[in-house]
């Protein structure tokens, strides 16, 4: 057993980290199996060494957080709870995991695991990044919020988000309605994200005046992007062409993001995902990354975590049994 002692030294802030009849302290004590005393500024820990140590990390994220005026909830909560194992590696570290902190018009965002706070790094620090990991861990979200906060900064001019319009091919023809209509629904997630982060009116305005672009992967043919954020989605769905086409799109002080989830390829059978074609061929050319998601960094409803990481246990299983098979 371990014990840990700790002053926190702004009373406003203890309180809203504390919550109401200390509710975030019983959340943490729950989750970590931790026992937490709070007499004023003065919080006590004891449990496991390395379960001490977590919820004393977990606290400094939230003290930390309360003090960029973010507000402490449930969610808040769970995600330090998420991150406290992964900044154990210094102070430096876990400070910089807590300053990661991107402003838009309507709210703060910040990473709730350390895999999304890898993510936003590698996004400052390089101009292609990929996204890889099932839906839930905030891939697009955190990409979108990274470039409204540029855009707001004056960083870049432009964002363009895309993704294919209907999996596997971009058959719009069939499909009732002007070309808004038909592609409006494939492109749903990204105008929700946006609307998240700027009031709907400057949404539509700077869609009206191209500032935001939100089109089909194949209006991207012929264009040379510049003084852009630019980002596809469902990048599991393109071939090696579209996703060829598409990252020679990248011009001056741009940057580009590719999301997919290469379990959830829709192509035809025998066709190659472009993305993974792409993670092929890039490996060992500089100033590109790519960021692996996992079921601990789905950030929706609880529920959706497990199943994620059920059908990643199938998964894992039944690629055992055929080499199993196979030997």
């Amino acid at each position: 057993m371990a014990e840990v002692c700790f002053e926190l030294f702004n009373n406003q802030l203890v309180q809203q980290l504390v919550g109401e009849a200390d509710a975030n302290l019983r959340l943490i004590e729950k989750m970590l199996n931790v026992e937490i005393l709070s007499f004023g500024n003065q919080i006590t820990v004891k449990g496991s060494t390395s379960d001490v140590e977590n919820a004393k990390n977990a606290i400094d994220i939230l003290y930390n957080k309360a003090s960029k005026g973010i507000e402490i909830g449930e969610q808040e909560v769970k995600a330090a709870v998420r991150m406290s194992g992964d900044v154990k590696v210094s102070d430096d570290n876990k400070q910089n995991l807590n300053d990661i902190v991107l402003k838009t018009k309507k709210r703060y965002i910040y990473p709730r695991s350390a895999t999304q706070a890898k993510y936003i790094q590698e996004m400052l620090k390089n101009e292609l990044v990929f996204g890889l990991g099932p839906a839930g861990t905030g891939k697009t979200y955190l990409a979108v919020a990274l470039a409204v906060s540029m855009m707001l900064e004056g960083t870049i001019d432009k964002i363009i988000l895309s993704r294919p319009a209907v999996e596997a091919g971009e058959n719009l023809g069939f499909l009732p309605g002007d070309l808004k209509e038909k592609v409006d629904p494939y492109l749903r997630p990204l105008y929700d994200a946006l609307y998240e982060m700027l009031p709907a009116e400057q949404v539509d305005k700077k869609i009206a005046l191209g500032e935001i672009e939100i089109a089909p992967l194949a209006f991207m043919r012929g264009r040379t992007l510049s003084n852009s954020f630019i980002i596809l989605d469902e990048a599991q769905n393109t071939t090696p062409m579209q996703m060829k086409m598409f990252l020679t799109r990248l011009g001056e002080n741009s940057r580009m993001v590719v999301n997919g989830d290469l379990s959830q390829v829709d192509l035809p059978r025998g066709v190659i995902s472009g993305l993974r074609d792409a993670l092929d061929t890039l490996h060992n050319v500089d100033n590109i990354s790519s960021v692996t998601f996992s079921s601990e960094d789905v950030v929706r409803h609880g529920l959706v975590a497990k199943i994620v990481k059920a059908y990643e246990e199938k998964s894992k299983r039944l690629a055992k049994e055929n080499h199993d098979g196979n030997d």
